[in-house]
């Protein structure tokens, strides 16, 4: 038992809460490969403010989800079709929280990434302040920014490293990336860490701010070590992805992993399930198992 989480918390009470998940979770991506990047996304995000306790999905004024950040966050109607099905089979039993961290699992694993085993018994929160959105990086910080903000979450700088290997699968929208591209850091000119060829390939793509480009350059749709190599060709797609590679305290960690593939996959697992621990409530009088993930419960 981690933090009072365990993976057989619900044998008992809700016996097909990991079935019910698979299956939605792989029909979903099915239909659509670029959700399990957003998946895992949703579940970074949730994690990343107040701990792992689904206020990222609370949908009121002034919520998270509200926050101009949160926009391109999706993967919530997913959420919803799950608990919908978990409270008619096991009614007021699962959390949210545990639901959006089974689902960042499965998501992986249907892109081909590894499998871990999901502790469970959080519970949901009753806070969400849209303000607090802003604290989740959004790729134009320093390395720096990026270790403190994981050290305050609990997670160190191989977690740092490891869980920003998630950008070999998904999409950024060509407006993140535009300073990088024509203005980087005010000079007038594109950021000179970013290959040749690549950056013509990144300009044509991204004419229109409101367009989206592939984070992986070679394999978008593969959750393997690529992002690494893509890195060390300067292939990076956000300054914060490309910042590792030069890095004097994360670049040894990038080049483990780009010849290293097998302990990426390995490592990724470790690193999720601390992530899914983050500040979790779990104790008698902390949060509450939500009835619908929107919204607190009514009493």
């Amino acid at each position: 038992m981690i933090n009072g989480l365990s993976s057989s918390y619900y044998q008992r009470s809700c016996p097909n809460l990991e079935e019910i998940i698979h299956r939605k979770v792989y029909a979903w991506i099915q239909k659509d490969y670029t959700m399990a990047a957003s998946l895992i996304r949703l579940h970074f995000h949730d994690c990343s403010v107040r701990g792992c306790d689904a206020s990222v999905l609370l949908d009121h004024p002034g919520s998270e989800r509200s926050d101009a950040v949160s926009r391109t966050l999706r993967g919530f109607d997913l959420i919803d079709e799950i608990k919908a099905e978990v409270e008619m089979k096991c009614p007021k039993t699962v959390s949210c929280a545990d639901i959006l961290t089974a689902v960042a699992r499965d998501a992986t694993i249907k892109i081909g990434g590894p499998f871990w085993e999901v502790p469970f018994g959080r519970k949901d929160g009753r806070v969400s302040i849209a303000k607090e959105a802003n604290t989740v990086p959004m790729g134009c910080e320093n390395v720096t920014s990026l270790i403190e903000f994981c050290q305050s979450r609990g997670l160190n700088i191989i977690d740092l490293v490891i869980l920003s290997g998630a950008h070999t699968i998904g999409r950024a929208t060509c407006g993140s990336i535009q300073d990088r591209l024509f203005n980087f850091k005010g000079t007038g000119k594109p950021d000179p860490s970013i290959d040749a060829k690549y950056l013509n390939f990144l300009k044509r793509k991204c004419r229109w701010a409101s367009e989206y480009v592939d984070f992986s350059a070679t394999n978008p749709s593969k959750f393997d070590a690529g992002y690494y190599t893509d890195l060390q060709k300067h292939m990076g797609l956000l300054s914060t992805d490309q910042l590792l590679n030069s890095d004097p305290r994360t670049a040894p960690l990038v080049t483990t992993m780009a010849s290293q593939p097998w302990f990426f996959l390995q490592q990724f697992a470790v690193s999720m399930v601390k992530l899914g621990n983050t500040q979790v409530l779990t104790g008698k009088y902390e949060g509450e198992i939500r009835t619908n993930c929107n919204y607190v419960n009514r009493y």
